[in-house]
């Protein structure tokens, strides 16, 4: 049993207020996970030709000035960057295969949560408040949020075993629920060129419609893709650079409500997350289908 909660800002002037409109819904998603949280918030976005990398180190004195100079140096691009507990965003003129590289060989002991123009991951192990709090997500901004509370059923209590899971640029997917066939398919992705960093069966979602975005797949087709493909039973929310979309197994047996007013789009496993919500009680309130895609992305971007 997992927790999940999503925020959709349909009108900007909430922008500001985005981490604090989000963090209650987190928290009230602990019941159905308390070891570890996590949140994939977009925003602060770079320019073209720019990547954001989400970095992070298990050392809570890692020194990252001196790793920004070394990329800087190594990549040959400008760089600026700030550190947010024992995360840091490191924004690069670079591309996405030269960055992973580099740090793959000069920085194996970093791992990189997230690449995009737009996405930050924040995860740990620990209560959801506590997370909310390590990283001072109510005082976030930006247009979308996607989150994750985890009782870990088919795996340790790890950081990397938390959610979101991010394989591609600015995609990201939480999931409730587990998967049947996901050996059999990380393994046949990884010869499609998906690298995975965790046994997890929800990376392997992750990876999945990674692969299919790149065969040409738009964001609904690949999903619908997997639900010929993936085996067992989900509920996923999928944060991409422009939106996200909720998506259930053809069973349906992993819980989602949402609820839309003019101002946003959210989502929760239960309605008491989205209780604390403005407007909440004139919102159109519902429970998703199954094998149904709901997307909201914004366009032209």
């Amino acid at each position: 049993m997992c927790g999940i909660v999503g925020l959709y800002l349909k009108n900007p002037a909430l922008e500001a207020r985005l981490g604090e409109l989000f963090e209650p819904m987190l928290i009230a998603m602990t019941d159905r996970g308390p070891d570890s949280a996590g949140f994939a918030i977009y925003g602060d976005e770079v320019a073209e030709q720019s990547i954001k990398l989400t970095l992070r180190h298990p050392d809570t004195e890692f020194d990252w000035e001196a790793l920004a100079e070394q990329a800087k140096t190594g990549l040959s691009a400008s760089l600026e960057w700030f550190q947010n507990a024992n995360v840091a965003v490191f924004k690069l003129a670079a591309d996405e295969s030269a960055a992973r590289q580099w740090f793959a060989e000069h920085a194996p002991d970093v791992l990189i949560l997230s690449i995009g123009r737009s996405i930050e991951i924040l995860k740990e192990v620990g209560l959801p408040v506590e997370i909310a709090e390590r990283f001072s997500l109510a005082s976030m901004q930006g247009t979308h949020i996607i989150g994750h509370t985890r009782m870990a059923t088919e795996s340790a209590v790890t950081m990397e075993g938390s959610h979101p899971f991010s394989t591609g640029m600015d995609l990201c997917l939480v999931h409730n629920g587990s998967l049947s066939n996901h050996n059999r398919l990380r393994e046949a992705l990884r010869r499609e060129r998906i690298s995975f960093e965790t046994e997890n069966d929800s990376e392997v979602a992750a990876g999945y419609l990674t692969w299919r975005l790149r065969q040409g797949d738009t964001l609904k087709q690949a999903l619908e893709s997997a639900l010929q493909d993936l085996d067992g039973f989900f509920t996923f929310t999928i944060g991409t650079r422009n939106g996200f979309a909720v998506i259930r197994d053809p069973i349906a047996c992993k819980p989602a409500v949402l609820a839309e007013t003019e101002d946003y789009v959210a989502m929760a496993s239960e309605y008491q997350a989205l209780t604390s919500l403005p407007g909440i009680e004139k919102a159109r309130v519902w429970e998703p289908e199954p094998a149904t895609v709901y997307a909201w992305e914004r366009q032209g971007q």
